[in-house]
């Protein structure tokens, strides 16, 4: 069975790229979502006008991956308690935020955060937001697939190839 899940956690092609590597992932799509304006385009979101966050959502089959699977790989390759940044990328729409498709991906995104927090798996406290997914906007096929596209792409070597690399290392038997 397939199920939908939707991160944000910086850049969209830092996170695209590392759920990318993952077996059992069908398909990810770089858009916005969480915010005011309808069907924004990528400079209005980069311009932190539109409350909108950079997201992923991520198709994935559930007989080879679990929910819980792909909040520990997100957890693990963007800081979560930042507050509206990743590395070199500012503002709101590079914010963290699990947005759920339903009552079980809350429960679970909910109780994920408690465990890491209770293990002080940070040494500062978890910002993520968990809100319910309203409306995803599919962001501008340029954006689709940029690692694989533009992989010398400086932004690309020095934020996204790590990332890639840390879930190439640390989840090897989830990797493709």
């Amino acid at each position: 069975m397939t199920e939908t899940a939707t991160f944000g956690g910086g850049c969209f092609w830092c996170v695209e790229a590392a759920f990318e590597q993952l077996a059992g992932v069908e398909d990810v799509t770089s858009g916005y979502a969480g915010g005011h304006v309808e069907d924004p385009s990528y400079r209005e979101v980069c311009n932190g006008t539109t409350g909108h966050a950079e997201v992923v959502q991520v198709e994935y089959d559930t007989d080879e991956l679990a929910y819980e699977d792909l909040l520990e790989v997100f957890f693990k390759v963007h800081d979560p308690t930042t507050l509206n940044r990743q590395g070199p990328d500012v503002g709101e729409q590079y914010r963290s935020i699990v947005l759920y498709h339903d009552g079980d991906q809350r429960d679970l995104a909910e109780a994920f955060v408690e465990e890491l927090e209770a293990a002080d798996a940070y040494e500062d406290d978890i910002v993520t937001e968990i809100e319910p997914l309203e409306t995803f906007y599919r962001a501008e096929d340029k954006h689709q697939n940029y690692f694989e596209k533009h992989p010398n792409q400086a932004y690309c070597s020095v934020n996204v190839a790590p990332k890639v690399a840390k879930v190439r290392e640390e989840f090897a038997e989830k990797v493709r």
